[in-house]
């Protein structure tokens, strides 16, 4: 009697219709875990291959995807769903090494699919809350705040945390978020600011609004377009830089209402500085509150951490041997090769789990939120030098991705 999970049955290959679904969910489903299109699209000629069907033609865009099992069929289209959570794209990975093998019947397949992509997050609302929170104190200790910096962007980092856990459920919500994110964070911090509480440093405010910060879609899309995806990169820089736009309006909407501090009530932020340690341990704290907040899967933090080291000590080790933009290169270059690395260990989870995270340590959304603002507040010569800057950074961590995989691929088959 043959498994009813096995698919080398006798009366040949699968059901065309079936097994075309199956790949339309499993396509979608990748591209909302936010997987380079040219990487989905590799991915399912092997699944097709190993059902029988090698000459797949498919098609992949961010907001949907086309398929055709021979050419000259007729193309089946799929909706991208919503933004998955890194426990959904484990599964999801976990379900597609079993497909390019063969070991899935389609029909069984798609139905698994359908249920990944409505999985319940793992941790209730307040420890999503929390790790929303710790997140934004790791991002902050990288940016060498002061003490009422980190207190702030804590607090802050709670707030935006419920804002996303309690309005994320209505996609009008979602739109105006980073608007309504960035204004309610500047408002707040002039209002402290204006009376002596606290400071108004621009880069201390990026860290309550870091999951906002379109690091990876940037960089994906430049990644993208150096594989010849000219539709799909040049969408994602446009939506990326959309978000940056938004979030900047946000700033400087907080800036017209309720006004600069007058430089008398500032307070000085010269002395009580965190020493040296504070971006080692902001390092962990990140890997903490993604591990929380983005319901990472279980057994995984360690492994997280461990990309998320590998992509700031590459930035260190190019800030101390290169500085400038090959800083971010080599961030880039070893945290792919490890994330890679990882997947192959029986615990590791896949790539794209601890790799997605480690952009925000790159900063590249940061840098390019303050250069915006710039343009938006002081004109395009006063900003020039940040988007000057962030543009070098992006094109340097998208180089480092592109050379991290063939160097980890041959490391694999040494």
């Amino acid at each position: 009697m043959i498994p009813p999970d096995d698919v080398s049955r006798t009366d040949g290959a699968p059901d065309a219709p079936e097994l075309l679904k199956f790949l339309l969910y499993l396509g979608s489903g990748l591209t909302a875990a936010g997987e380079a299109v040219n990487r989905i699209e590799d991915r399912l000629r092997r699944v097709a291959t190993a059902y029988g069907a090698p000459r797949l033609r498919v098609s992949a865009l961010p907001t949907y995807l086309v398929v055709a099992l021979e050419p000259g069929q007729p193309a089946t289209l799929e909706l991208t769903p919503q933004t998955l959570r890194l426990h959904q794209t484990a599964a999801l990975y976990d379900l597609l090494k079993a497909a390019e093998h063969g070991e899935v019947v389609p029909a069984e397949g798609a139905r698994r699919v359908a249920e990944i992509l409505v999985m319940a997050p793992r941790f209730g609302r307040p420890v999503t809350i929390l790790g929303h929170m710790t997140l934004t104190a790791g991002i902050c200790m990288l940016l060498r705040p002061t003490v009422s910096d980190l207190l702030l962007a804590a607090a802050f980092g709670a707030l935006i945390g419920a804002l996303k856990v309690f309005a994320g459920r209505w996609t009008s919500a979602q739109i105006l978020m980073p608007v309504v994110a960035s204004f309610v964070v500047a408002a707040l911090t002039l209002v402290l600011a204006g009376s002596g509480w606290a400071d108004t440093e621009a880069r201390a405010l990026v860290a309550p609004l870091v999951t906002f910060l379109p690091g990876a879609v940037l960089t994906m899309g430049v990644v993208e377009m150096s594989a010849a995806q000219l539709v799909t990169g040049a969408s994602r820089l446009v939506a990326g830089t959309l978000q940056l736009v938004l979030l900047a309006f946000g700033l400087l909407g907080a800036v017209q209402v309720v006004g600069l501090p007058r430089p008398d009530v500032v307070v000085a932020t010269s002395e009580y500085r965190l020493g040296a340690w504070a971006p080692w341990m902001g390092v962990f704290l990140v890997g903490v509150g993604n591990y929380l907040f983005r319901s990472a899967p279980p057994r995984s933090l360690g492994w997280l951490c461990l990309v998320l080291y590998a992509a700031w000590v590459g930035r260190y080790l190019g800030e101390q041997v290169f500085s400038g933009y090959l800083s971010g290169f080599t961030g880039a270059l070893l945290m792919t090769m490890v994330a890679f690395l990882v997947e192959r260990r029986p615990s590791g989870p896949p790539a794209l789990v601890s790799f997605l995270p480690a952009f925000w340590l790159l900063v590249p959304g940061g840098v390019s939120l303050i250069g915006v603002t710039e343009v938006l507040t002081s004109g395009a010569v006063a900003a020039t030098p940040d988007l000057v800057g962030a543009t070098g950074t992006i094109m340097a961590i998208a180089l480092g991705v592109l050379c991290g995989y063939p160097m980890h691929r041959r490391l694999g088959a040494s």
